[in-house]
Parts: C-alpha cells; structure tokens; sequence
C-alpha cells in the first residue's frame, strides 16, 4: 500500500488517506454564514476523495475575520450553515475540519481581488486587535489588546469550537500561523509586550496556550487537535525553529495531535526561499526535535512528490492547496498514478476507468 492512501487513526478519527485539503481563503461568506459556494466547492474536495476537507480561517469573533467576507462561528446561526457542509462532506464518507482563527492586526482588509488593503471602520471595517499598537505595513496600528480583551477572545476560541463540534466537524485547526493573532503574541517581530504576555518565549507563548487549554477543554477528547504554525519568520531576531520547537513541545502537553506547519506572514521584509521543499524540510525539523505529528504544506503538485515526503519521514501527512485549486479532484488522480484503490462515488465511476 502507498503511504499516502494508508489510513491514518487520530483520536477517534479515523482519516481514509494522507492528502489533505489545506484551507484557502475564499472571501465568499455573508456576515459569516457560508452559503452555495462552500457547499459546492468544499463538496468537490469531498467527490474527488481528501481524506480531510480543512476549511477555512473562520473568525471566532466578528472583529477577527481577516475580511468582511471571512466567515465565522461566533452564532447558531453561522453553525446552522457549516452543519449542511459538514453534512454533504460526511455523505461522501470524508472527514471534515475548520481552521478557527482571529486575525488580529491583520483583521478588516478587503478580499485578495479586490486589493487586500485596509477597510476603515466607516467603510465597513472595523478597528483591529493585537499585541502591541504596531501595524503591519500599511495597515493601521491596532489596539493593544488589555486583560479583558485577552480574555474575551481566549473564550471565543473555546465558544466558537463548541460551535465546530455541534456543527459536526471532525477537527478543528487553530490558526497560530502566518501573521495572525497567536503568531503575533508568539514573534519577537510583532509583540513588544512589557508585561506577563511579552518579553520571554514563555510570556510570549502565554495567550497563544491559553487559546489552546480553553479549545482542547471545550472540543471533545475523542476529536483531533490541530495547531497550524510559521516554524520561523525568515527574518534575523523573529520567530524561529529553535522557538517553534519548544512550542509545539508545550501543545502536545496540552492535548494537540498535529502541527501542520508552514512559515512567515509575521514580517512583511521577509525573504523568503523559492526552492520546492523549503516548508516541507520545517515539517522534517518539527517531527524529528518533538515526535509530534506533522503535516507538510506548499508547493506539494505531484503524487510521486507527496508519496516521496511521506516515506522518506518527513512528515506523517501533506497538506494541499493551489494545487487543488487547480485539480479538486486531485486524490483520485493520485491514486491512479500511485496504483492505490480508492473509491470513486457512484455518480462518478464512469470516470474510473482511466483508460476509456
């Protein structure tokens, strides 16, 4: 059997193969209730047979969306609305899972075609959170986040999973990646905290774990946890690999089963490289330092490539993303390629013959 179309048993949850659905923003929701465009698009991931659908970043709060279009998990409304995703997924026998975010600094900016730029609260915006008041770039200097700030979106997290769970997701991945709020408490780039939640990587890691202790307690035991990290943010004095190694030690302390791992969005003067494997040899270093799952993401297009990541360890999943843009279907496509049998829907057999 392949590497990755063998089943891999997380938890309770059992994952029919190793290539995943990485989430991608779509910009595509109304007051963050998700509607025909998820339900068909995420569908097609669950027809061309992911062993996980990952949604989304889904803001836990209206401010923490990352656009207006963003959507959320902070209503039964918004959990109404992903049961009929969840539902379609789980129909295809497919497991399916949300990327709980907040956006923190980097929160009220308009969609990626229509600019990405700020959103002032008079157009619709709204004003911004974050570890210190230091804009990224252009955009404007959030509010520093007090202790009552601090708290309320620590419960948030731990509200919106309840939410995930009774909308019937199967597992829930906390955004602590790419310039968002976790990363930001998390980088020396973004918090120039004086107080408990700065200065130290054990103040720095504060908020961020507190987000994870309240999820982990509010997310059923029998249902996986995942963390998305920035192993480093590929600038002299930022987040690193050294640091990440020591967090992700701290979450599986805390109950998480899985790092997915990618890297920057912390500062916007990064350099970061262009070879293919510069984020899958990150996922190498996190698995072999903690012996924490790791799931490997970007650049991942070729069967033979993920199969190759798979079986050298260098990751115990492959997370995928432009490349499903561009092929939904891709998991099946792989299996042919890769000689592994997997089952097509019954309204798409007809297509399984590869050689008709």
């Amino acid at each position: 059997m392949t590497q990755l179309f063998s089943p891999i048993t997380i938890r309770g949850v059992e994952f029919a193969n190793r290539a995943w659905l990485a989430p991608m923003c779509q910009y595509s929701a109304a007051d963050g209730i998700v509607g025909d465009w998820h339900l068909v698009t995420l569908g097609a991931y669950a027809t061309g047979r992911a062993g996980l659908v990952l949604a989304e970043a889904t803001g836990v709060t209206p401010e923490g969306r990352i656009s207006p279009q963003c959507p959320g998990l902070w209503n039964d409304d918004q959990v109404q609305a992903w049961s009929r995703v969840v539902d379609f997924i789980h129909g295809q026998g497919v497991r399916a899972g949300v990327q709980l975010a907040h956006a923190g600094r980097k929160a009220s900016t308009a969609s990626s075609w229509n600019g990405g730029g700020h959103i002032a609260p008079a157009d619709g915006g709204w004003v911004t959170l974050g570890p210190s008041a230091e804009g990224f770039g252009p955009l404007p200097a959030p509010k520093a986040m007090d202790q009552q700030d601090i708290d309320t979106t620590v419960q948030a997290f731990a509200d919106a999973a309840e939410r995930a769970d009774r909308a019937g997701f199967d597992v829930i991945e906390l955004h602590s990646a790419h310039g968002y709020l976790m990363h930001q408490f998390l980088s020396p780039v973004s918090n120039h905290r004086t107080d408990e939640y700065g200065g130290s990587l054990a103040n720095r890691m504060r908020f961020p774990l507190a987000v994870v202790a309240a999820v982990r307690e509010a997310w059923p035991v029998g249902k996986p946890l995942f963390v998305r990290i920035s192993a480093t943010d590929w600038v002299e004095g930022g987040w690193d690999v050294e640091q990440s190694v020591a967090y992700v030690k701290e979450l599986e302390r805390l109950g998480v089963d899985l790092i997915d791992t990618s890297s920057g969005g912390a500062a916007i003067d990064a350099v970061i490289p262009a070879h293919v494997n510069y984020q899958i040899d990150l996922a190498e270093q996190v698995r072999a330092q903690t012996g924490v799952l790791t799931g490997a993401v970007g650049r991942i297009t070729e069967p033979a490539q993920a199969e190759a990541i798979l079986r050298e360890g260098k990751a115990d999943v492959v997370f995928l993303a432009r490349q499903m843009l561009r092929d939904p279907h891709w998991p099946l496509r792989a299996a042919h390629e890769l000689g592994a049998k997997v089952r097509w829907a019954d309204q798409m057999r007809a297509g399984a013959s590869w050689s008709s």
